[in-house]
């Protein structure tokens, strides 16, 4: 029956106000393809600026003739990255690489454990330790480096990966994002579990980790670009060189009296490649991810 109507709905619909609808559909459409495509070029330009001057020369880069790509290609770049005894490249690529992944493994422990316990467990201040959470995210991160560097220097922490990871482990937005993920997550599937004689951890482990594959591996693209792409704090507690990271290896072509462009542009183009391989094999995790958190009180 309704699709009798809505045929009917349609054959009453006069045939030249039917193809001006079509043609607006088809310039709407046109119109988004384009609108797409001119955005996907614009965010593709710094990639490309990276690129072209990471295979130049200093002279190429600042000259004031632009060219769409160098005369003669420098793959010598990334031989003089790696040969350059001033900066241990390779060196800061392992470390950023091992705090990255330790980093990213101890925050999803941490905060999906805190956050499992804010919603599931029953107990009475349990709200007003969320609260506190939240506040955190309030403080800017510069006002706790004095506090946590003295107490990260009195442990013995500097210059070793337990400075650079231990105390950052713990998010108050990732916290937040799994407190709220769990809130919308089946009570049957963790009530089936403690029939089966299951406490709080072993409906976590067991229950809630499979079936949240797919939130937990949003969770690790969105914290591992951020301690890849962490300075300040790598800055202030890696200071001898081989506790360098990438970010803090970048910083150092860049001195008082010489700026190396290519090597800049070289050194940049390759600390990109691991968060691109990350991105594009978990991107389709992250909005999903990020959208089943469903903000609730």
């Amino acid at each position: 029956m309704t699709t009798i109507i809505e045929s009917d709905r349609t054959d009453a619909v006069p045939p030249k106000k039917r193809r001006r609808r079509e043609g607006r559909g088809v310039l709407g459409s046109t119109g988004l393809y384009l609108a797409t495509g001119l955005c996907a070029l614009l965010f593709l330009v710094p990639f490309y600026l990276i690129i072209r001057n990471a295979l130049s020369t200093d002279v190429e880069i600042t000259g004031e003739e632009w060219q769409f790509f160098p005369t003669h290609i420098q793959w010598g770049n990334v031989t003089e990255l790696f040969d350059d005894p001033t900066v241990p490249f390779a060196r800061s690529l392992w470390n950023s690489a091992v705090v990255g992944v330790l980093h990213t493994a101890g925050t999803l422990l941490v905060c999906s454990l805190a956050g499992y316990g804010l919603a599931r467990i029953p107990y009475k201040h349990a709200n007003k330790i969320f609260y506190a959470v939240l506040v955190t995210l309030m403080v800017p991160a510069a006002v706790t480096f004095v506090p946590s560097f003295v107490l990260v220097s009195s442990l013995g922490w500097v210059d070793s990966y337990r400075g650079l990871i231990i105390p950052g482990l713990f998010s108050g937005f990732a916290c937040f994002l799994f407190r709220q993920y769990f809130l919308g997550f089946p009570k049957e599937l963790e009530e089936a579990a403690r029939m089966d004689g299951l406490g709080h951890w072993g409906a976590y482990w067991r229950i809630v980790v499979p079936n949240s594959l797919n939130f937990f591996a949003a969770m690790a693209t969105i914290t591992f670009i951020s301690g890849w792409n962490a300075f300040l704090w790598p800055l202030v507690i890696g200071q001898g060189e081989d506790s360098w990271t990438v970010q803090v290896a970048l910083s150092s072509y860049m001195t008082n009296q010489t700026v190396n462009f290519h090597l800049i542009f070289m050194a940049t183009a390759i600390s990109i490649l691991p968060l691109v391989l990350v991105f594009l094999f978990l991107q389709r995790w992250l909005v999903q991810g990020v959208a089943q958190t469903g903000i609730k009180g």
